[in-house]
């Protein structure tokens, strides 16, 4: 089965809205691993990795976010599986500090 992983930066009303609990809970929904955690520029920057079809249904939910967000753009670019390293220790996602 082949496996897609795609970096993730989400921009608009993103912070403090309880954006990346609702990532991580669709996410492990959806099966898949990665991370997700805040930027200093107010953005949502995650990290997906699993299916290409339930990659690209994250994606496609992120678009959409949480009630209390406004997402005005989702932009992606694969990347390497070494970028899976960041999670934590036994955790298949993960909500990161943010950078």
């Amino acid at each position: 089965m082949s496996r897609a992983i795609l970096q993730v930066v989400i921009r608009g009303l993103v912070q403090g809205v309880g954006y990346r609990a609702w990532l991580e809970a669709q996410a492990v929904t959806c099966g898949l691993e990665g991370w997700v955690r805040n930027r200093r520029d107010g953005s949502v920057e995650a990290l997906f990795a699993g299916t290409p079809k339930h990659v690209a249904d994250m994606v496609a939910l992120c678009r959409h976010g949480p009630p209390s967000s406004r997402v005005d753009s989702v932009t992606s670019e694969t990347a390497s599986a070494d970028e899976l390293n960041l999670r934590r220790a036994g955790e298949a996602f993960s909500v990161l500090p943010t950078v």
